[in-house]
């Protein structure tokens, strides 16, 4: 191309909706990106307002705060909703496909977040029952840190299993209150009135807690409680090293990605 090419190029107008597409495409970069710089900026900006507000939640409930923290906690909470519900319809602006991203997993975690703030007021942390919605943050957290994507990374590895293992440990957990109500309805029947009632037995003692609330009196209710103990120790074990395990394949796979890279680098200096 000849230098009057490029500067006739350089002097036709842009298409229609070049700088509007060019914006989006920058802001989608932004939200979706944290490893480019202005994504990275925003990523750690919404991490520390979740950190902060979570923080501002536990410090309300301090007896005697002056007035003036109630009211800092109150435009904080202001602005916190306001720079989420921004960031919410800045990706149903930027996507290429809204109604994918309103009804994926983060899409309903982001509406969750913004949606009591702005249908029931914002005094909504008054109510005693919605406060917890406050909580789900701690879930939008998970978007923007890139160690707890592990997890969900993991939990693609391994789901099948632990679902696998979840049916076992309930079909267990039944057959325990089953066992104990066996052993025990006679010699305690307001403590193992039904199976249901020994299902409370079951989980603590399944899962090695032991509250001591309930507890075997017999001889065979005692000899099966302890052949449930040593089976319990079971249900953090398996699903541990499933994780375990998971986490180790993230880690070679990385390293790998990595090796490759760097490989490729070395092959084509010049790019």
């Amino acid at each position: 191309m000849t230098p009057e090419t490029w500067a006739g190029a350089a002097r036709q107008p842009d298409p229609p909706g070049h700088h509007r597409r060019s914006l989006r495409l920058r802001v989608r970069s932004m939200l979706e990106h944290p490893n480019t710089r202005n994504g990275r900026r925003f990523a750690i900006f919404i991490q520390a307002l979740i950190i902060l507000s979570l923080l501002f939640m536990s410090l309300e409930t301090f007896p005697g705060l002056p007035g003036w923290a109630h009211t800092a906690f109150h435009l904080f909470e202001w602005f916190v909703m306001i720079v989420f519900t921004a960031e919410y319809l800045l990706r149903l602006w930027s996507t290429a496909h809204p109604v994918q991203y309103a009804l994926s997993f983060h899409g309903l975690i982001d509406l969750a977040v913004i949606a009591p703030f702005w249908l029931l007021g914002a005094d909504v942390r008054e109510l005693r029952g919605l406060v917890l919605l406050r909580l789900v943050r701690v879930f939008k957290l998970g978007r923007y840190a890139r160690s707890l994507k592990h997890f969900r990374i993991a939990w693609q590895l391994v789901k099948d299993d632990v679902f696998a293992f979840a049916g076992v440990v309930g079909l267990f957990i039944y057959i325990a209150a089953l066992g104990v109500w066996h052993f025990e309805h006679v010699a305690q029947p307001e403590k193992f009135a039904t199976v249901f009632d020994s299902l409370w037995w079951a989980v603590v003692t399944l899962t090695t807690v032991g509250y001591g609330d309930i507890y075997p009196l017999t001889v065979g209710g005692r000899i099966f409680t302890m052949i449930i103990l040593l089976l319990g120790l079971g249900l953090v074990a398996v699903p541990s090293g499933l994780l375990a395990s998971a986490f180790q394949e993230i880690r070679r796979r990385e390293r790998e990605r990595r090796l490759r890279r760097q490989h490729w680098h070395t092959e084509r200096p010049e790019e």
